[in-house]
């Protein structure tokens, strides 16, 4: 989900593309001619997680996604006051109700298109799996049956399964017209 600022958030007014020196030379962005705020559009962090429950991977399907097949990575975005293993370990409980017993970084991953950051661990859960809203089913996935997508999660489940001796495959998307 994309915003667009149009207005200043400290007085008001109707917020222009200004272009301004910066540590990195001349940069064109939103800013506020009357204050001189600036909309910085920083990349936002996302949480991810490989979780290996009972000897399989589990990936789950969004609600939000009504027309698709797709299951993917547990995600969620990082909170105020949190390290990125306390938000994983939050998203995981939220999500799936499974306890998260050992946590393990993937790695880092950036997906542009969302202006995210993606930061992905590897997850050992336990527990009864019941699903949040915001998910309609999961399945889980044997380490060799398993294939990976070519965006930001699926590059760090590719990661995971070459790290345990795997060769992920990737699905191919159907290209847009």
């Amino acid at each position: 989900m994309q915003h667009e600022y149009k207005f200043c958030p400290n007085c008001a007014s109707d917020l222009q593309l200004i272009t301004q020196a910066e540590d990195g030379g001349e940069k064109q962005r939103l800013r506020c001619p009357e204050c001189a705020w600036t909309h910085w559009n920083n990349p936002t962090p996302v949480l991810a997680a490989v979780i290996q429950y009972q000897d399989r991977i589990l990936l789950a399907r969004n609600a939000a996604w009504a027309n698709s097949k797709m299951y993917a990575l547990i995600t969620g975005f990082m909170e105020a006051g949190e390290t990125p293993q306390e938000g994983i370990a939050r998203e995981i409980k939220e999500e799936t109700n499974l306890d998260a017993t050992e946590l393990n970084l993937i790695g880092v991953y950036d997906f542009q298109r969302m202006n995210q950051v993606i930061i992905a661990y590897h997850a050992l859960a336990q527990g009864e799996v019941r699903l949040s809203p915001e998910l309609v089913d999961y399945k889980l996935y044997e380490y060799d049956a398993i294939k990976c997508w070519p965006a930001g999660t699926g590059y760090a489940l590719a990661d995971w399964l070459k790290g345990r001796g795997y060769n992920p495959e990737f699905i191919e998307f159907a290209k847009r017209v």
